[in-house]
């Protein structure tokens, strides 16, 4: 569908608003960046095309703005707003430093912005046999004091990463990390299904104001 064939709350800039950007499709991302298409194509059409054909081709390789034209049928400014897009996603991955999870205290120190947040989100940490980072995932967004989460998008990311480990995080908004029954019933089930898997759970971090829980350290496991 057009941009302005889509329901209001469901075109992307508004989406991104409303839900955040991890509710968004890597197409819908795209859209947002580029805010118009072209005289030929609608935004959407135009960013579905550019994902669904290109991928990640767009943005590895060392693309001019003339390249993008010629290559990819853009306009002047999308072409423009794409390389820049490109140049600063390197340089910032260019300044990622190597993050290593040895204690809950080190989660804590690289997840405590999110007492910030005033949703529950559920983040997964994805580690290698090092327990360094491979990949940072919000796997799902939540109520003021509740987030739930099928355990296929906990595992999802894991396998895409070949991860050896995971470690999840999740704030409570109201500032109080003290896990709720629902907390622990979740982290049993992703324990054992973690173990099926050979997918070690290292932890299960709550964030709160200042303060977190260890459910690793809670329950024992």
């Amino acid at each position: 569908m057009k941009l302005k064939e889509l329901p209001v709350d469901a075109r992307p800039r508004e989406k991104l608003t409303l839900l955040g950007p991890s509710s968004l499709r890597n197409y819908e991302l795209l859209a947002c960046v580029l805010g118009k298409g072209t005289v030929k194509e609608d935004v959407i059409s135009l960013s579905r095309r550019l994902i669904d054909q290109y991928g990640n081709n767009l943005f590895d390789q060392n693309y001019t703005v003339k390249d993008l034209q010629e290559l990819f049928s853009l306009g002047f400014v999308q072409a423009c707003q794409i390389t820049a897009m490109a140049e600063l996603a390197k340089r910032l991955l260019s300044e990622k430093k190597d993050h290593q999870f040895l204690k809950p205290q080190d989660v804590f120190e690289f997840c405590k912005n999110m007492n910030f947040l005033k949703k529950e989100h559920l983040r997964g940490l994805y580690l290698d046999v090092k327990n360094r980072l491979l990949r940072d995932e919000v796997i799902s967004v939540g109520t003021v004091d509740k987030t739930l989460s099928h355990p296929r998008e906990v595992f999802k990311p894991a396998i895409e990463v070949s991860a050896v480990s995971l470690i999840l995080v999740h704030n409570h908004p109201s500032g109080d990390p003290t896990p709720s029954k629902e907390d622990i019933e979740f982290t049993k089930k992703i324990k054992n299904l973690s173990e099926i898997m050979e997918l070690e759970l290292l932890d299960h971090i709550i964030i709160g104001e200042n303060s977190f829980v260890s459910l690793k350290e809670l329950l024992k496991f």
